[in-house]
């Protein structure tokens, strides 16, 4: 275990003004607070925060940072509180610790809903100080160094959870070297014989190509001096995870591989990089389409160099990074390599000419996602977007104005839109991609110019969410369906109180409605009547929560409703004032307008049967779904009859200028020939009409028998289609099915 001078001096080493009167005091207290407390390898606890430390201080980190590794166990596994380590080290280590203690106690279900929000709040933690989530890290990393002492039950899931949260936070801020150790330990963990199999595959491949990786290491360091290029030249060995992702990618054996060994060429300078490029280029055979420039299109996490295979000596593939010192240094330590602390919350890059630039893209980034997914209305949603933002492999595309989008891998104009700007996304109508009209749906590549074509009539489909690539675009439509839904629900709501209060003989208003709220358990208006419209709330409660003194007085049926009672017997059933009819179309004042599934409420049709214009109608309000549309004659509606507040007294509303199908079935017996389907299929297409299902519903050697689900335009058009049906000499008799 390392002793505490030790650490004191790894830290004075790189930083001689380091606080080593606070790094002292961090080292005593910790080793105190956890006292006896062992790991499960039966080392001292304490070897652990000491260990994170040591790890911190291969970064160069502050002396604030280490002090707060040392003490980062101490609020969680001890007595200290957040108050001591105020008191003893300050408000700023304070919180770094905080940042990095666990919830205690939650009231949740289930184990993932505990991950993510302790995830949310350690997310948040990192929004407000990077410097937690290099704590983290290092915390996690010497986890799994240590990982065969943990219980095998949990192996599993800490190595999991390093490889969807962790290794990619790594990447994501850029500290390559160690997202690469954490894939590498969990992939040991969650696949032991792949891993075993490529480690010893490694291991051969490493004695035998040590002559080659030195030759090409000599003839690219010869060949860049001539040209008066000074460059460090390393070959390295790619890992095994690396190579397992790439076979699982591209579906090729180990064999196929031609890219295991890797070189890194470091100059000193931007243009000493395009330099050795064209050297390169112009001594060695390129290989197309293997051709990348992050530096003048850096990635988000600040990652800069040339990538470029060539066919090199000894006719061997070779892939070459071209970087400089400064971009290496990125390149391996990510954001703590320019990390200037100050006041211990500001994170400012440097930029290749030593100048302060702007905020790190990777700490960008990371706000970027905190804002969004924190947003997420469960915790299993924050831990769904999170993984899905934290996407290494990427492209980049452009807006017409020559902006830069970064989208992972994969991702679709959708996202695209998304990432543009939320409202471009939610009003999206269709793209053109490089000057061509495309789907939304369009996979985009590297280079792609895309241009979103946006009305503000739009809302995104529910569809888009899964369609969707990235936790942000999933996140805004899912916010922007919820508000829909929501607003389709308050509309509904809105309409069966206002009949609530007509019957009631009483005056309803917004105003009087909000005086009332704390006794209706809602927030606001819209809360409930959404709740009204969703069928949580029965509106006689508002009208009694207005009026309470207000007695209802319902008419009682004492026997069920019957077809033959027809839109009478209905409204006599319902306890609803009489009106006189209207004819088939049902155009009752008062009653609420129906126009369709596109329309402005949560509607749906009978599941067995449908409902046509021109049927008189009755609608049935389901809790969490609206309102379902039953014709009077539907057999189903004698489910209800010990429900009279879900009836809703509703008419047809039909948009001449934007005409819509309906759902209605019909039941066929025809005879059992070949060719008999293909005759009723081409009858209901001639006419207008759709089929949605066919279901066979009994079998005979002479004749078979099926329903056939519509879509017509009204009932008129849904007789003209059955009687034509019955004109086919194939068939027997054709019935609608009414449920």
């Amino acid at each position: 275990m390392m002793r505490q001078y030790e650490l004191v001096e790894r830290v004075t080493s790189y930083d001689p003004d380091a606080d080593e009167a606070l790094l002292n005091r961090a080292y005593v207290y910790a080793m105190r607070a956890h006292g006896s407390q062992k790991r499960a390898s039966g080392d001292p606890y304490f070897s652990h925060p000491l260990e994170v430390a040591a790890i911190l201080t291969d970064l160069k980190l502050d002396d604030a940072t280490i002090a707060a590794a040392l003490l980062h166990d101490t609020i969680e596994d001890t007595d200290a509180t957040r108050g001591d380590i105020d008191s003893l080290f300050g408000e700023e280590i304070g919180a770094l610790v905080d940042g990095l203690t666990k919830i205690k106690k939650l009231d949740l279900v289930s184990k993932r809903a505990e991950q993510a929000e302790n995830l949310r709040k350690f997310m948040l933690a990192i929004s407000r100080d990077v410097r937690v989530l290099l704590v983290k890290l290092a915390d996690r990393l010497h986890n799994m160094r240590t990982l065969e002492f943990v219980p095998e039950a949990k192996r599993n899931r800490v190595a999991e959870e390093t490889m969807d949260i962790y290794a990619p936070l790594a990447g994501r801020m850029g500290i390559q070297w160690m997202r690469d150790e954490l894939e590498e330990l969990a992939f040991r963990q969650l696949n032991r014989r792949a891993y075993d199999m490529i480690a010893s595959r490694l291991a051969m491949m490493h004695e035998a190509n040590r002559e080659a990786i030195d030759e090409i290491e000599t003839a690219l360091t010869r060949k860049l001096a001539e040209s008066g290029i000074e460059a460090t030249v390393i070959g390295r060995q790619k890992r095994a995870y690396s190579i397992w992702r790439k076979m699982e990618r591209k579906s090729v054996s180990f064999e196929q591989l031609s890219d295991i060994i890797g070189f890194r060429v470091i100059v000193g300078t931007v243009d000493e990089c395009y330099r050795t490029l064209g050297i390169v280029h112009t001594t060695w055979r390129t290989v197309p389409g293997r051709y990348k420039d992050y530096i003048s299109t850096p990635k988000q996490n600040d990652y800069r160099s040339i990538h470029t295979t060539v066919i090199g000596p000894r006719h061997r593939r070779v892939e070459l990074q071209i970087r400089t010192r400064e971009m290496h240094e990125i390149a391996e330590y990510g954001i703590a390599a320019h990390a200037l602390y100050k006041d211990g919350v500001s994170v400012k890059p440097v930029n290749g000419d030593g100048r302060h630039g702007i905020e790190s893209g990777a700490y960008q980034w990371l706000r970027r996602l905190v804002e969004m997914v924190s947003e997420g209305n469960t915790p299993e949603e924050f831990l769904e977007h999170t993984k899905l933002e934290l996407f290494q492999d990427q492209v980049f595309c452009f807006t017409p104005k020559g902006r830069l989008i970064a989208l992972p891998r994969g991702a679709n104009a959708i996202d695209f839109a998304y990432a543009v700007h939320t409202d471009i996304g939610n009003t999206a109508i269709g793209c053109k991609i490089n000057g061509r009209l495309e789907p939304l749906i369009s996979e985009l590549h590297n280079g792609d110019e895309v241009e979103i074509i946006a009305s503000l009539a739009q809302t995104p489909s529910p569809a888009w969410e899964t369609i969707a690539v990235t936790g942000k675009a999933r996140s805004a439509i899912r916010r922007a369906t919820r508000s829909a839904s929501r607003q389709q629900y308050a509309g509904l709501g809105r309409q069966i109180v206002a009949r609530a209060f007509e019957r009631a003989g009483k005056t309803y208003s917004d105003e009087r409605l909000m005086a009332v709220l704390p006794r209706l358990a809602q927030h606001n208006v819209e809360d409930a009547l959404a709740a009204v419209g969703r069928g949580e709330l029965p509106s006689r409660d508002v009208v009694k929560a207005l009026y309470p003194d207000y007695k209802e007085e319902r008419q009682h049926r004492s026997s069920p409703i019957r077809k033959e009672d027809g839109w009478f017997g209905i409204k006599r059933a319902m306890g609803l004032k009489f009106r006189a009819p209207d004819g088939a179309t049902g155009d009752r004042a008062g009653a609420i307008p129906i126009r369709g599934i596109r329309g402005d409420l949560p509607v749906k049709f009978a599941e067995h049967g449908g409902a046509v214009p021109g049927d008189r109608i009755v609608g049935i309000l389901t809790p969490g779904e609206g309102i379902t549309i039953y014709p009077i004659q539907s057999p189903e509606l004698k489910t209800f009859d010990d429900y009279p507040e879900r009836w809703l007294d509703v008419r047809w509303d039909i948009d001449e200028e934007n005409p819509e199908r309906f759902p209605a079935q019909i039941l066929v017996r025809a005879m059992n020939e070949p060719g008999t389907l293909a005759q009723i299929a081409q009858v209901i297409g001639e006419n207008s009409a759709n089929i949605d299902n066919i279901r066979m519903i009994s079998r005979s050697p002479d004749f078979h028998e099926m329903t056939i689900e519509v879509e017509v335009w009204d009932l008129k058009h849904l007789n003209t289609i059955i009687s034509l049906l019955k004109s086919i000499k194939v068939v027997n008799t054709v019935t609608r099915v009414n449920g």
